[in-house]
């Protein structure tokens, strides 16, 4: 116990000195970035001010990122460029032992004697060699209602990759926005930089042409109407997946992804019997289920799938609800003639994840169950992931959009407050008129 409360000690201590250079006088309270919703990709995207001079950075939002990275090949320029050295504490950090020389430089991600680590992009589960850098970051601050003023991190810790790991983000992203665990993800970097807990929330839109919400620290989190939708989180213990899950990894590292623990699932108050040994991660770091940006749509291991949407089926029918034919990407599709719109989205069977912990029950209703894929056609918005996945479940950016999740990295908790609709608010409604 002693020795694992010093490592932890001097990872932090580690943490503070290597950001604590050049630091603002100016400390918020939290941190706010936008959020859109790319309509060709599905994906999440985001943008920082990066660089001296500071430029925008589009980037793609990877909820279980090890870090932020960015393409240095394509007019990467900036005057406060440095990269990080070999065995130096920022390079233990990113839990690197990697060490390299790079001979068409010196350049923004070539340079001599520099730490290597891996960034990888899962939409395509890539992962190449990328250099451990450092630059200033510009993000707003926030009080959780309004943008204010901004905030800088003079040598925020990222990773240069090449240009060709864009592949199959969205269009006029140049990196990626890793929300981890680890000690270089955003969290823990802005957390240490400006002295607030290790803690963020995410408030996905389901709009494509407005915004949703990330908040670094902590609440309130109001959004138009003066509604504050922390009040409505119930909490569930986050778990630590032993066995990393990124494209590349170096062996004993565990997962950077949000785990929670499924103990049973219920359509309209109903119990589905599915096999609960799926539903725990076992020692390979096989099972359980995570939370999930990178997948569009929520995923389930076949035996789990196969009740969930023969429950799912029963009772749209005792609705009088018709099925129709399956459309791709979807199995279980029904006509819309039947039914009818609600507060909370279509009304369909509801779906509970009981999860661990007291009254921790996530309800799924029509809003983030059902998806429409024209005027006519409503379909189930879960997918067959195959017989032996990683990852028993996981849960996808369809089943999150307008649902608040607080991620406290120091307590290892999530917070839910399941859909927002209810309450008359989305996650759209964040007011980002900025305060002076």
């Amino acid at each position: 116990m002693a020795s694992s409360f010093l490592q932890m000690f001097l990872t932090c201590l580690l943490l503070l000195i290597s950001i604590s250079h050049g630091q603002p006088s100016f400390r918020p309270s939290g941190l706010v970035l936008p959020v859109r919703k790319d309509t060709s990709t599905q994906q999440y995207v985001t943008a920082i001010n990066q660089r001296t001079p500071l430029v925008p950075v589009n980037l793609v939002v990877h909820l279980g990122g090890q870090f932020l990275w960015v393409d240095c090949d394509n007019n990467y320029v900036s005057s406060t460029y440095r990269p990080v050295r070999c065995r130096s504490a920022q390079c233990s950090l990113a839990r690197s032992n990697s060490c390299g020389d790079c001979f068409d430089g010196p350049r923004p991600g070539c340079n001599n004697n520099t730490c290597g680590v891996t960034p990888d992009n899962p939409f395509i589960r890539t992962a190449t060699g990328g250099e451990l850098a450092q630059d200033a970051v510009s993000v707003r601050s926030t009080d959780g209602s309004n943008p204010g003023r901004f905030a800088s991190v003079p040598q925020f810790i990222f990773t240069c990759a090449p240009t060709f790991l864009l592949q199959g983000l969205a269009s006029g992203a140049t990196g990626l926005a890793g929300l981890g665990r680890a000690r270089i993800g955003l969290p823990s970097q802005f957390a240490a930089a400006f002295s607030f807990r290790r803690k963020f929330a995410i408030c996905l839109t389901s709009s494509t042409s407005s915004n949703g919400v990330i908040i670094f620290g902590d609440g309130p989190y109001r959004f138009l109407q003066n509604t504050d939708a922390s009040a409505s989180l119930r909490y569930t213990p986050l778990f630590i997946n032993p066995v990393s899950t990124a494209s590349a990894f170096t062996q004993g590292d565990p997962s950077d992804e949000y785990f929670i623990r499924v103990n049973s699932i219920r359509i309209n108050d109903k119990p589905i019997s599915i096999n609960t040994t799926l539903l725990t991660i076992d020692s390979e770091g096989n099972g359980g289920t995570k939370i999930s940006t990178v997948n569009p749509y929520t995923l389930m291991e076949t035996s789990i799938y196969r009740a969930f949407s023969a429950a799912y089926i029963r009772e749209a029918a005792a609705r009088n609800i018709s099925r129709v034919a399956r459309v791709a990407p979807f199995d279980v599709c029904f006509s819309s003639s039947n039914v009818f719109g609600t507060r909370v989205g279509p009304a369909v069977p509801f779906i509970d994840l009981v999860l661990e912990g007291q009254n921790a029950v996530w309800t799924i209703t029509g809003s983030n169950s059902m998806v429409r894929v024209n005027e006519d056609v409503l379909c189930l918005g879960f997918l067959d992931a195959g017989s032996n996945p990683v990852t028993s479940i996981v849960i996808g950016g369809y089943q999150i959009e307008d649902n608040l999740l607080q991620f406290d990295l120091a307590a290892s908790r999530l917070g839910f407050s399941s859909t927002l609709l209810g309450r008359q608010t989305t996650c759209a409604n964040f007011n980002f008129t900025a305060n002076p």
